[in-house]
């Protein structure tokens, strides 16, 4: 069973930021947000042609900065938000705004990568989401579920709940809570949990990850030193709501239970440098992507700590009713956690990997030297899987 080959799109400048287009379902589509000092950054709207192994791509100017982090919102195909550089008066700020794509951007008016000509659009800014005394923007998470009116921003120490008012062209802030402590503290990530009707968002700071209750603003957990340095990224599993996969520096990535935050339940040590970035599989979550400036993206089958950790759902309370009704099917061992594969297409460190929301077996990942790899779960996995 051959597996199909991946699909390699190549960028004209430097590229960090990557995200799938969230609310689109059907056809599989990537946002990537470019970082040039000298020239008008883009962000390329990439089609991937399943069937046919082609992508197809659309050019959006970006004229603002350097993109360092882009979200697409969950509700509405066409809005976007980035954070990027801006200078004033000789100072480098990190901002952060809310976009609307064009409207005549429809699937199947795309250009081909070789059509070099190709027109670049422009983008539709609908609100900033700054606010002059809070310092620098890190990233900009949107609320999972809903209409898509709640938007998370971290900068410098704060973090800012914002309402998006008539149709996203006006952010109010909604809420906010800071960091108190030595020394500059300073953001780096956050996830909003998909969990506890949307109501937590982690955050990561230095070596920390921290749990916030959105309805109140208030600290719910916190776990001191969850890596030995830099956090880097978060992402919750979709499927269990407590657990939380972290990475960072000391180039390990690690699954916590924020019920019981005194050491994960556990560690990957499958990258030789810094991990830029952790992904669950939005279905099956025992699929873990994460890249690395090792330039490698490993895919992880963590199935012991999944929603499926003996071939079908069932959660903790359940196999613990199990295996007291049934103490003789306690010999029966569950899958081992394994490295499903690693994909070595990158030259350049891997700064982002994600999956298509519209396909859960196929994945891209972006590297600085602005490379997309477009690759797929191997087929043998997936049947294994799905049977």
């Amino acid at each position: 069973m051959e597996d199909d080959a991946p699909v390699i799109y190549g960028l004209e400048f430097q590229a960090r930021a990557l995200t799938p287009q969230t609310a689109e379902t059907d056809a599989i589509r990537f946002l990537v947000g470019t970082q040039s000092l000298k020239y008008d950054n883009q962000i390329h709207i990439i089609d991937f042609d399943d069937e046919n192994n082609i992508i197809s791509k659309n050019v959006l100017l970006h004229q603002v900065g350097e993109i360092w982090h882009i979200s697409a919102s969950p509700a509405d195909r066409g809005v976007l938000a980035t954070c990027y550089n801006r200078t004033a008066d000789s100072k480098v700020l990190t901002c952060a705004a809310v976009w609307r794509m064009p409207a005549e951007l429809e699937p199947g008016g795309h250009e081909s990568p070789e059509d070099a000509a190709s027109p670049a659009h422009a983008l539709e800014l609908l609100c900033h989401l700054d606010h002059a005394a809070r310092g620098s923007t890190a990233c900009v998470v949107w609320e999972p579920a809903g209409p898509g009116g709640r938007v998370v921003s971290l900068a410098d120490n704060h973090v800012l709940l914002w309402d998006l008012q008539e149709s996203g062209s006006r952010a109010a802030l909604a809420s906010s809570a800071s960091l108190e402590g030595k020394g500059q503290l300073k953001f780096t990530t956050g996830r909003w949990s998909p969990h506890h009707n949307c109501t937590q968002v982690a955050t990561a700071n230095d070596t920390a990850v921290r749990g916030w209750d959105t309805r109140t603003m208030s600290q719910i957990y916190c776990i001191e030193n969850a890596h030995g340095q830099l956090v880097r990224d978060l992402d919750f599993n979709p499927n269990k709501q407590y657990y939380l996969a972290s990475c960072g520096d000391d180039c390990r990535v690690k699954f916590w239970d924020t019920r019981n935050v005194s050491e994960p339940v556990k560690t990957l040590e499958e990258h030789s440098h810094w991990v830029w970035s952790v992904r669950y599989n939005h279905s099956h979550d025992q699929l873990v992507l994460t890249g690395s400036s090792d330039s490698r993206v490993v895919l992880s089958n963590m199935v012991s700590i999944s929603s499926e950790p003996f071939g079908h759902l069932a959660d903790d309370d359940d196999l613990s009713d199990q295996e007291e009704r049934r103490p003789e099917e306690k010999s029966q061992e569950p899958p081992q956690d394994s490295v499903i594969a690693t994909y070595e297409e990158h030259e350049d460190s891997v700064y982002a990997v994600d999956w298509s929301s519209a396909d859960p077996w196929l994945f891209a990942s972006l590297s600085y030297d602005g490379r997309l790899v477009i690759n797929r779960v191997p087929r043998a996995l997936k049947y294994h899987i799905l049977l």
